[in-house]
């Protein structure tokens, strides 16, 4: 699969979200060591503790259907920043997969692209 087929799967996920409180959807695709891709989209909630990134809801679905080892994810926004992961979503990747890529894109398409160990280097683990 291609970057772009990625961040296109992404982009679709975030078509979801519900967001009634920001108004920034994200969609997030996983993909798997074995090709297979999982989207999430974020969903928020009027206890704000209670939302989950679309990253965590694509890790989740992920590891739900038993999966646990992963190449790739990309993060689409409608922003006109390149959109990145919040540092609880972060943490929560490095759980899984400390060096997998991680493609950040924004509302226009384009996309920069870094290792998740790039973005929490000092990551907490056991």
């Amino acid at each position: 699969m291609t970057d772009r087929e990625l961040l296109d799967k992404a982009a679709k996920a975030a078509e979801n979200a519900y967001v009634p409180y920001s108004r920034f959807p994200v969609g997030a695709a996983l993909e798997c060591a074995d090709g297979t891709v999982f989207t999430g989209c974020n969903v928020e909630n009027a206890a704000l503790g209670s939302t989950i990134c679309a990253e965590r809801t694509a890790f989740v679905k992920a590891v739900s259907e038993g999966k646990r080892s992963f190449k790739r994810i990309a993060i689409c926004g409608q922003g006109e920043s390149y959109c990145m992961p919040c540092g609880a979503c972060r943490q929560f990747m490095h759980e899984f997969a400390p060096h997998i890529e991680v493609l950040c894109a924004r509302g226009d398409g384009r996309y920069v692209s870094y290792r998740l160990d790039q973005l929490m280097p000092y990551a907490f683990s056991l």
